[in-house]
């Protein structure tokens, strides 16, 4: 007789979840990748305007030539044997987060449709029945205007949210981008 199967309720990441925090990569150029070094950091945001203090960010992105570090990228640009295109970080009592990475590549979608430079990111918190999915992409890239992703979000107001603004340019350039989990400015995110 075989044994019935019984689904496992889905639960919140519990309060050991600042343990898988432990190491966290924040920092992607540690090994010197070719490419423009950028700095993204913001806030994650509650509903109620508050910051999260016990989030994590997962970024995971393309090259400065545009190609994945991942078998199923067979793409004939180079790869770039000091990026891993990886990263991971928590945010702080406020809420804060900071990553060190290179400027991406554009990358072909479906189709082979260009898409803008990005940086995929997935939230985990406590509170979260699964992470959440979104983008960041760069404010004043023209291949923006182009991008499929960004074109199927009709409101132009809520195309914002997946949008980093430059605050230093000299230097190492920094971008600004918040994620607001839910409210006013909800941050766009995607069904993976």
């Amino acid at each position: 007789m075989a044994d019935k199967l019984i689904p496992t309720p889905s639960q919140t990441v519990g309060p050991f979840f600042h343990l898988g925090l432990d190491r966290p990569w924040a920092d992607l150029t540690a090994a010197h990748p070719q490419g423009e070094r950028i700095i993204v950091e913001g806030r994650v945001i509650d509903g109620d305007g508050e910051p999260v203090p016990d989030a994590c960010i997962e970024v995971w992105q393309a090259n400065a030539a545009g190609r994945y570090n991942h078998p199923d990228d067979q793409q004939d640009k180079p790869l770039d044997p000091n990026f891993r295109g990886f990263g991971r970080c928590a945010t702080d009592t406020m809420g804060m987060f900071r990553i060190t990475t290179i400027r991406p590549g554009p990358v072909p979608g479906r189709g082979n449709a260009l898409q803008a430079p990005h940086i995929n990111v997935a939230v985990f918190g406590r509170g979260l029945l699964k992470q959440l999915f979104t983008r960041i992409y760069f404010a004043g890239e023209r291949a923006n205007e182009a991008d499929p992703v960004l074109l199927s979000i009709e409101d132009p107001a809520l195309r914002k949210t997946l949008l980093a603004v430059p605050e230093r340019t000299s230097g190492t350039p920094v971008y600004r981008f918040d994620i607001v989990l839910q409210g006013d400015n909800e941050t766009v995110f995607f069904d993976v």
